[in-house]
């Protein structure tokens, strides 16, 4: 499979060239990265070398899908850039793994519902497949390991520590898709009640019942904005609290429990392989249609209710 990757440079979240390297040490060939300037993609292609990639770097996307002719694109690029990629890459029917937020517009009468009808009803006519990269999901074996099976139906509360770089709203976006996306894993598709958020532009507190079809779970979400590594994160069920310990020299990720250490796969890895077996297998991916449209809709309820600019 061939891939190109758009926003492998991105200063922020840097997220691309991990993904890249993912992608081409499991058998993915990164074929191209585009930029917004001839500087920044340049400059992407060149942080790709490090891991034994050769990919050309381009600016304009049309010109990059007709020389390469990938079979899959990477859209890591800022939010509210992905609808019109995503749009592109379906009507040229290629397979995409998109950073979450899936889809983002800042104005509220945009209805998230009818841009994810659009994308999806485009790439099931084309048979493609269409995968959101929220990779804590793929981190919930580890967390059984350490702290026993997860009975949703004794599940009373969640908790989630999230430690984004950006600051106010900002922070929702980058961090709450995580949050949900492991909610949905755990109980399937659900509504938010009693939301409330509390805090200023550098620590926020979100709270809410996440309702699905037996009952409902008690919900804290809190995010600290920290620039520098290594950021803080932690969650967990019923104050069973599990807590990312990074070696930064070499990448390793653990999982924390009480006096209990366990290395685990990167889960960035974990959500890469899980796309690329669900394009060679035909099959939906983890975080597919129904999560992805579940987790915007959510996403975007809990980003109107923030007063924090």
């Amino acid at each position: 499979m061939k891939t190109a990757i758009i926003g492998a440079g991105r200063n922020k979240s840097g997220i691309g060239q991990y993904i890249g390297k993912y992608f081409q040490k499991n058998g993915s060939t990164v074929v191209s990265v585009m930029g917004t300037t001839e500087k920044t993609a340049c400059s992407a292609s060149s942080k790709l070398k490090q891991y034994g990639i050769d990919a050309t770097y381009y600016t304009d996307f049309n010109r990059m899908m007709k020389i390469e002719r990938p079979d899959a694109v990477v859209i890591a690029s800022p939010a509210v850039t992905h609808y019109e990629y995503l749009i592109k890459c379906v009507k040229e029917g290629v397979h995409i793994f998109c950073e979450k937020p899936f889809v983002w517009q800042d104005k509220n009468e945009i209805d998230v519902n009818s841009l994810l009808e659009n994308i999806f009803e485009t790439g099931e006519s084309n048979n493609l497949t269409i995968a959101m990269n929220s990779q804590w999901p793929f981190s919930l074996p580890y967390y059984e390991y350490l702290c026993g099976p997860i009975d949703y139906q004794k599940v009373d509360t969640f908790f989630i520590r999230l430690s984004p770089m950006v600051s106010g709203k900002k922070m929702i976006l980058e961090s709450v898709p995580h949050a949900l996306s492991i909610l949905y894993a755990v109980f399937g598709d659900g509504e938010i009640g009693n939301l409330s958020i509390e805090g200023n532009k550098e620590r926020l507190k979100t709270k809410f019942h996440y309702i699905f079809t037996t009952g409902y779970c008690q919900v804290m979400i809190e995010l600290l904005r920290t620039i520098f590594q290594p950021r803080s994160f932690s969650y967990g069920f019923n104050d069973k609290i599990i807590h990312r310990v990074l070696d930064l020299e070499i990448y390793d990720v653990f999982f924390k429990y009480s006096d209990n250490t366990l290395k685990i796969n990167d889960p960035l890895e974990l959500s890469v392989q899980d796309f690329i077996s669900a394009v060679r297998d035909k099959r939906e991916p983890l975080i597919g249609k129904a999560h992805i449209m579940s987790n915007m809709v959510l996403l975007k309820k809990i980003y109107n209710c923030c007063e924090t600019s």
